[in-house]
């Protein structure tokens, strides 16, 4: 039997062999609407393949690190791009691509066409889940339609269809995915079309943009609006936006390029052409029996349909489901390159004059009350950036992944995050502060009298300027450390147990970076060389900002920190009468957020069952290397400062502000999980062994057990002598 199968050919029984996305796209052209030519891939295709190769298990082991529940969204971009580096480096058997070159006539002669997933379950009326697979427009050949199947395979594992794995039924076992193969439309102006307002019921809508749809879907172009009545047509309403760019058809793929001056002020549908969409959309409503949200573009004057799925009826969303946040990480190219501007150059100026401002600010001069106030709005600027870092500074991490993407589909390296020790090439300030601490080491390492002084308690003037000048750059970051007084004191004996270490090598640094940037770029020619250099540069912005932001929010939050520490002083000298302060609504929530306090649990975790002994525990490989050593929980700061040269530092996760112990640590155990936290970023830039997302660490590991930590395959082993 065929694995491809033309649209007017798919029978009403075949809808789980071709796919939602696709069974709907052959109901159209059956019923004479205007479809574009096109073919489906069946799920067979991407059976055999995981058969044939083997990818089945390895899939299972990838997904099962872990358990679901419990992965962030770090985890599960990592997941997500092993699994997709999995696909890039097994090509299709032989003889399933013999087989699809010969289902596939005619679709590879040079024409333009799209390849887009198609996924059982999906587009029915009861969940749409768009989005949550990948297609791709403007491929040409047979060898690159086949590449890109296998990208469309590889997307059923998507980090947004695993955050919807529970609804998709999402099972390496059960779970497939078909692919449509069509010709594009090279549409001058596109858009979609609801056939019901969700606002009201008795009303339809049209969105519209210059160029692909792609501009819409993708979010960089606003679109034109048209409120029509349902009954009559009769237009309502037209929202006009700012129109100055749009999407249309490069040598390869896509561009985004500035709209021509002509039809700027010029909407891209005529009122007759507005009428004529909405119509298309009530004639499918009548074909599949339901409200549907259908996807056009015109091609001069002909109007073609790209896609339709129902309009499903959303429950109420519990404010506690983060996957609407998670999904709009995603960022285009053009949006995270606008993201990066307003970071650098509007956001990360502000919260530094606010970090400034504040520090300038006298607190021994307060009273009770006016400290109490100055505590309240501390509280309130640092809720502010907090706020200001989820919704803008996180998704710019996302221009990281893009840039892996771009490396991994060029390169095919075994190590699927390779890219990443590219992307540390970069300026970051807890590298600038470890460069600082280490010269102060270097000139206790070289001097035995002042390192005899030192350890006597004793400081020297000569360094005792040296070690003021450290302060006065980098002092504020350990302040915004709780529990972090006295930082001054803690940091000698520090100075002196990084002294007695030979010094780490960053990574990132010398020919190696330069050679490998080369042999990437290599990969690309002309226009598409200059992208990727692009991409670059926005990976390295991504990558440093993943970092310093936490160092510049540190900041604030220090002054938040020495106002409560004011307070605790004054609260513990008697110079007031100390009472509870009742904290209200924001200000109790960043406040008790501070001020929790962790420790390890290991007491009650053996008392419910676990057992440590002679354990293997798994998490994610974060970090390649192979070292052995001695667990040192470090739970907050005090910790820190008591961390040893060459011990395991295990945690609940590595405040960016803490990683200057990471020159001390032979390795590094962390709770949270993913590449993208600050831990495992550190811990590559000075090549330590890292394994991230390892449930229970801080519980079922102890300080003094032996650990031996495999950054290669991202597993633990706890040794402990009982006796």
């Amino acid at each position: 039997m065929s694995m491809a199968i033309e649209f007017q050919d798919v029978g009403d029984e075949q809808r789980e062999l071709v796919g939602g996305k696709a069974f709907s796209l052959c109901i159209m052209a059956r019923e004479g609407l205007p479809v574009p030519a096109g073919i489906c891939i069946t799920t067979e295709a991407y059976i055999r393949y995981l058969d044939d190769t083997g990818l089945r298990v390895k899939i299972l082991r990838e997904l099962n690190r872990k358990r679901f529940e419990d992965m962030r969204w770090e985890e599960m971009w990592d997941t997500s791009l092993r699994i997709r580096n999995m696909f890039l480096k097994t090509p299709m058997p032989a003889s399933l691509s013999v087989s699809l070159k010969h289902d596939l006539p005619g679709f590879a002669d040079g024409r333009a066409i799209a390849v887009r997933s198609s996924a059982p379950g999906e587009d029915s009326s009861k969940a749409s889940f768009a989005g949550l697979h990948d297609s791709y427009l403007n491929i040409h050949g047979m060898d690159a339609l086949l590449e890109h199947i296998r990208l469309v395979w590889a997307s059923l594992w998507s980090d947004a269809a695993l955050l919807y794995r529970r609804e998709l039924g999402l099972d390496v076992e059960s779970s497939s995915m078909a692919v449509v193969v069509q010709e594009i439309v090279p549409g001058s102006r596109s858009g979609v079309v609801f056939g019901i307002n969700p606002n009201d019921p008795a009303q339809s809508v049209v969105e519209a943009v210059y160029g692909l749809n792609e501009g819409l879907v993708g979010g960089q172009v606003e679109p034109d609006r048209w409120i029509i009545e349902r009954a009559g047509g009769r237009i309502v309403s037209h929202h006009s936006p700012l129109r100055d760019r749009f999407v249309l058809l490069a040598e390869e793929g896509v561009k985004t390029e500035p709209l021509p001056p002509d039809k700027i002020q010029a909407a891209p549908l005529a009122d007759c052409e507005v009428r004529d969409v909405q119509r298309m959309v009530l004639r499918g409503e009548a074909i599949f029996g339901g409200p549907q949200d259908m996807e056009w573009t015109y091609d001069g004057d002909r109007l073609f349909l790209l896609q339709s799925r129902p309009i499903t009826t959303v429950g109420e969303t519990s404010t506690d489901d983060q996957r609407p946040w998670y999904k709009s990480l995603h960022r285009t190219f053009e949006n995270l390159k606008e993201l990066r501007s307003r970071i650098e150059e509007e956001l990360i100026p502000q919260m530094l004059r606010d970090a400034d401002r504040l520090a300038v600010r006298s607190l021994a001069s307060l009273n009770e009350a006016e400290l109490v106030g100055e505590i309240e709005e501390r509280a309130l600027i640092y809720k502010k950036w907090q706020d200001i870092y989820r919704e803008e500074f996180i998704p710019l991490a996302h221009g990281i992944r893009l840039f892996g993407m771009v490396y991994n589909d060029a390169v095919r390296p075994s190590d699927p995050f390779e890219f990443m020790d590219l992307l540390g090439a970069t300026a970051m300030v807890s590298l600038e502060r470890n460069r600082a601490l280490e010269d102060l080491a270097s000139a206790v390492r070289n001097d035995a009298s002042l390192r005899d002084a030192l350890g006597r308690g004793v400081i020297p003037e000569s360094f005792s300027e040296r070690f003021e000048v450290f302060i006065m750059r980098f002092g504020d970051l350990f302040e915004s450390l709780p529990g972090a007084n006295r930082y001054g004191e803690r940091l000698i004996p520090f100075v002196l147990e990084l002294a007695g270490r030979k010094p780490l090598e960053e990574r990132g640094t010398g020919s190696d970076v330069d050679d490998r940037r080369e042999v990437f770029l290599s990969h690309f020619t002309g226009k598409k060389r200059q992208e990727a250099e692009e991409q670059l540069d926005l990976g390295r912005a991504s990558y440093r900002l993943r970092d310093n932001d936490n160092m510049y929010i540190g900041r604030v939050k220090a002054q938040l920190v020495k106002a409560l520490d004011e307070l605790g002083r004054r609260k513990e000298q008697g110079v007031f009468v100390p009472r509870p302060v009742a904290w209200s609504g924001d200000v109790a929530s960043v406040i008790g957020e501070l001020t929790r306090t962790h420790s390890p649990l290991t007491a009650d975790a053996e008392a419910n069952g676990f057992s440590t002994r002679a354990r293997q525990i798994v998490g994610q490989p974060a970090g390649p290397g192979l070292a052995t050593g001695t667990a040192r929980i470090v739970m907050d700061a005090a910790d820190a400062f008591r961390f040893k040269a060459g011990e395991v530092m295990v945690c609940d996760a590595v405040d960016p502000t803490m990683t200057f112990v990471v020159p001390l640590a032979a390795a590094i155990v962390e709770r949270r999980g993913g590449m993208l936290i600050h831990g495992s970023i550190i811990a590559r830039e000075y090549g330590i062994p890292c394994v991230t997302g390892v449930p229970d660490a801080t519980s079922r590991i102890r300080t003094g057990d032996t650990l031996t930590v495999d950054g290669y395959l991202g597993i633990v082993i706890i040794e402990r002598d009982d006796s």
